[in-house]
């Protein structure tokens, strides 16, 4: 494709790595069994040690980047990836005091890892050709987690949980050697670092407030979005829809993805931005709103099936979109903000989705739908704001804001 000729050498480094890390990523997935199964903790006790360590993996989404535009990159994602990798490898000698601390070390490292790894494309990609950067990426990431779970629950059927944990950490700190081998010590990777002075990250973000529209619909769309995890299972089992069900969504969910988010983010490449995102949020909506007809085997295929669709639509070109309107000096920040609103329902969704469930289940999808619906509708409205803006600007003779040349035409 032609596309991805433009996308450097870099990138399809990091999308190597990030493939085989993500095949041995089997914590995230088995944390919560083990915790119960393995170490026989009470569901409540295991919550709470997952909760602990979800909250450091978001913490460190939010905090990567400034590390990054600090000390560079490149040496956080290596940092990042080794003191993951160490937690993981010792989790299965850890007494269980140990289990509220270091998991949530780990995993506060691996935030931090995940915002480098992103501040890296957007420093090592021009600006135009981020979105193809990022679905490269991407695509990478899910096709390695579409392998990783199976394989782990080989090897807890046939050796046991602390050889998946050793495989694990292994695997992570072999991915630190190769992202320490392959990436360079200097040049793209510390591009942000060497920008000079300007505006703080918080200044930078008033200047530009349809990032922070952005950021704040991505924030309540991912609560929507997470619920698939959380809550639709359980919705699902109330409704005589069996564990086999939901897995086959999640599988749809995947392959589709892993078949069409590429050639759809090259298709669209030369589309405005906000207005691919703020489709691809009213899609999320949408499927949450086929399901609050009802739920049976057609409205959760149809669900998913949408939410898949707005996924494509929407991640990778808000990722982009994130960067291409950061001040080189604060692209880690910027990052790390997009990095932690993009998982902060890792958090928050099973909490909140779960209490409103409990309370009055009928009402979970129809409020689901409504949120990503206003979220997407708001975005869709800054683009519209930003187009006209555009619009006056390349009238008055000034350079397009968004390109820095005139605009051939005014599409935000």
């Amino acid at each position: 494709m032609r596309g991805l000729r433009d996308v450097p050498r870099t990138v399809w480094l990091l999308a190597a790595g990030q493939f085989f890390n993500m095949v041995v990523a089997f914590t995230f997935v088995y944390f919560f069994v083990y915790l119960t199964d393995g170490r026989d903790l009470s569901v409540a006790r295991a919550g709470l040690i997952s909760g602990i360590g979800g909250a450091g993996m978001v913490a460190g989404n939010f905090t990567g980047g400034w590390f990054g535009d600090r000390y560079g990159h490149r040496r956080v994602l290596l940092a990042g990836s080794l003191i993951s990798g160490l937690g993981v490898l010792a989790l299965p000698v850890l007494p269980v005091a140990l289990l509220y601390v270091v998991p949530t070390l780990s995993q506060y490292a691996g935030g931090c890892a995940r915002a480098a790894n992103g501040a890296l494309v957007a420093v090592t990609v021009p600006k135009g050709g981020r979105r193809q950067a990022f679905a490269v990426t991407r695509f990478a990431a899910n096709a390695g987690f579409t392998v990783g779970p199976p394989l782990g629950a080989l090897l807890i059927a046939h050796v046991s949980y602390g050889c998946l944990f050793v495989v694990d950490g292994i695997g992570t700190l072999v991915f630190a050697a190769y992202a320490w081998r392959v990436l360079p010590a200097h040049g793209a990777a510390r591009a942000s670092t060497a920008a000079g002075p300007g505006p703080g990250v918080f200044a930078a973000l008033r200047q530009r407030p349809t990032v922070l529209v952005l950021l704040g619909a991505i924030l309540v769309t991912d609560l929507v979005y997470r619920q698939q995890y959380s809550t639709l299972p359980v919705d699902l089992d109330r409704h005589g829809l069996g564990t086999g069900v939901y897995g086959w969504l999640l599988a749809v969910n995947g392959g589709v993805i892993l078949l069409l988010e590429l050639p759809a983010t090259l298709a669209l490449r030369g589309r405005a931005p906000l207005r691919i995102i703020g489709a691809g949020l009213l899609l999320v909506g949408a499927g949450y709103a086929v399901l609050a007809v009802g739920t049976g085997v057609a409205t959760a295929a149809a669900m998913m099936l949408l939410l898949t669709a707005g996924e494509i639509l929407y991640k990778t070109p808000a990722t982009a979109y994130v960067a291409d309107h950061a001040p080189a000096h604060v692209q880690g920040r910027f990052q790390s903000l997009y990095s932690g609103v993009s998982v902060s329902g890792v958090v928050l969704s099973a909490p909140l989705g779960g209490a409103l469930y409990t309370v009055a289940p009928g009402l979970l999808w129809p409020v689901c739908a409504v949120l990503a619906g206003v979220a997407g509708c708001v975005v869709l409205a800054a683009g519209r704001g930003r187009s006209r803006e555009r619009a006056a600007v390349v009238a008055a003779g000034s350079p397009d804001p968004e390109t820095g040349s005139p605009a051939r035409s005014a599409s935000g």
